[in-house]
């Protein structure tokens, strides 16, 4: 999808406010609900994005998943609201061997485990709003 464009800076791939925020994610809603909203907090429009368990409820992009982003940013940035509920965020990397790899996330894990195509990294999230940073170019 990007591949092709001028990276520099910032990629925006998602933003709340814009007339079409999803216009690029495929939504996968089972027992939940995904909408837009108004945020009590920051006064703002925001994506809630809620389910009964996340493995069922989530948005994934590119829409295709046999395409890829082709995004060569060293950041990826996530801004999200802490819900007191279970949350986690998965990327797919292609490393410097051309293997694809999995990283994931989430605030339901204790303990980091490594396997061969997959990681899964525990995250504590801060009370309200968090800014996740994630280092794209140490886990390549």
């Amino acid at each position: 999808m990007f591949k092709n464009t001028y990276q520099s800076g910032l990629l925006s791939i998602l933003y709340s406010l814009g007339s079409s925020p999803l216009a690029l994610w495929a939504q996968h809603v089972q027992n939940g609900h995904i909408k837009r909203i108004t945020d009590p907090e920051i006064q703002s429009l925001v994506l809630e994005i809620v389910g009964a368990n996340v493995a069922t409820t989530y948005i994934s992009c590119p829409k295709d998943p046999q395409e890829t982003l082709g995004i060569k940013l060293p950041f990826l940035v996530i801004i999200c609201k802490n819900l007191r509920k279970y949350f986690s965020f998965e990327i797919t990397i292609l490393d410097d061997k051309g293997s694809r790899r999995r990283f994931r996330a989430s605030n339901y894990q204790s303990a980091t485990r490594v396997k061969p195509f997959i990681c899964t990294m525990p995250m504590r999230l801060d009370e309200n709003w968090n800014q996740i940073q994630f280092n794209v170019c140490s886990f390549i």
